[in-house]
């Protein structure tokens, strides 16, 4: 059986929650998380922090049904202190990789692309 990996794209506008079989890229998207307070105006460090908040709980949650085994973040930096401030230790354990850079914009092809070149 393949353990599955997910891997969180985002800054504080919008997340999108990835899986793949081990550490393949073959990237199938579960997830587009978009900030409830996000207007196209300019989203203030509260609301960052909220949505924060809510992609780590989506985080904790997969962790907690055993839906992944390893989790891989590419997240605007900023955004990415937040996030792995609420997570729990237990689901920072499973972190093994992370790159500060924001890939939320790209299309799942050009994720992938980013991901083998690194």
């Amino acid at each position: 059986m393949n353990e599955m990996t997910w891997l969180l794209v985002g800054d504080g506008g919008r997340a999108r929650v990835f899986q793949m079989p081990g550490l393949t890229l073959d990237l199938q998207e579960m997830e587009d998380l978009v900030n409830d307070e996000y207007s196209g105006t300019v989203l203030t460090e509260k609301d960052r922090e909220k949505f924060a908040k809510r992609v780590s709980s989506y985080l904790e949650q997969g962790r907690l049904h055993q839906l992944y085994h390893r989790l891989r973040l590419a997240v605007e930096p900023k955004f990415l202190g937040m996030v792995r401030a609420n997570l729990s230790e237990e689901t920072r354990r499973l972190i093994f990789e992370q790159a500060s850079e924001d890939l939320s914009t790209l299309n799942t092809r050009e994720i992938q692309a980013h991901l083998q070149r690194r």
